[in-house]
């Protein structure tokens, strides 16, 4: 299996303030890839300097092709879906506006999105800012799912949500990797068990282990050490 993603030596700075120190993973070109650590440690800031939507070093490549000197508008148009942290609906717009704001290039796969969110289908008039938590992460992802991308970049999706949604919301993620490879940034260590062939865990904006995840999730002193939790936990973000 290829790559479908490449970053290396990846550096980033916010406010003048260094908060990516030297990333550097590949994303296989199918299945789920976590990036795992403790709080506050980069792991955001990565998905966000690979958006170009902070300053930042090093090199990116997309399907071999270099994406690192792009604007952010032309690194989603090359194919990359971005879910941010805390969902970034446009409350004041309605559920179909939110979507018809994301779409591009003229092709949309809404059939995919009814499939995956029918709790959608009726509250398309219905005013994004109104939604729940997770209906919220829904239109969230839906966004992102509605273009055919060639990587989607996945940032804490079932943070904040209670159990039954957040097994929807990984439900739902399932389903979607099967048509295009994710890279989730994930508390929940159930959900990145369930969801992730590989994990990259980064301490102080610097990976610090590569591996499968059960074999990360599995060895109990190896998660206390790099994550500071227990398996069990469930949290390791």
């Amino acid at each position: 299996m290829s790559d479908i993603l490449q970053v290396r030596g990846l550096r980033a700075s916010i406010a003048g303030q260094q908060v990516v120190e030297d990333v550097s993973f590949d994303v296989p070109e199918r299945g789920v890839t976590a990036i795992l650590g403790r709080n506050g440690v980069g792991k955001t800031s990565t998905l966000r300097a690979i958006m170009g939507l902070i300053s930042r070093r090093g090199e990116v490549r997309l399907g071999g092709d270099r994406i690192d000197s792009l604007l952010t508008h032309r690194i989603a148009r090359r194919g990359v879906g971005y879910v941010p942290e805390d969902r970034e609906v446009f409350a004041g717009l309605t559920v179909a506006e939110n979507l018809v704001l994301a779409e591009r290039n003229g092709s949309s796969r809404r059939e995919l999105v009814a499939e995956l969110f029918p709790d959608l289908t009726g509250r398309m008039a219905q005013r994004a800012g109104t939604l729940s938590g997770g209906q919220q992460q829904m239109v969230s992802l839906a966004r992102a799912l509605l273009n055919e991308n060639r990587v989607l970049l996945v940032d804490e999706p079932t943070k904040g949500l209670a159990p039954k949604v957040v097994d929807d919301v990984a439900e739902a993620l399932e389903r979607a990797a099967r048509t295009v490879p994710i890279v989730l940034v994930e508390q929940n260590l159930q959900v990145v068990r369930r969801l992730a062939d590989k994990a990259v865990v980064i301490a102080a904006g610097r990976v610090v282990h590569t591996g499968a995840t059960a074999d990360i999730l599995d060895d109990t002193d190896l998660t206390r050490r790099l994550l500071g939790v227990h398996a069990q936990q469930g949290a390791g973000a």
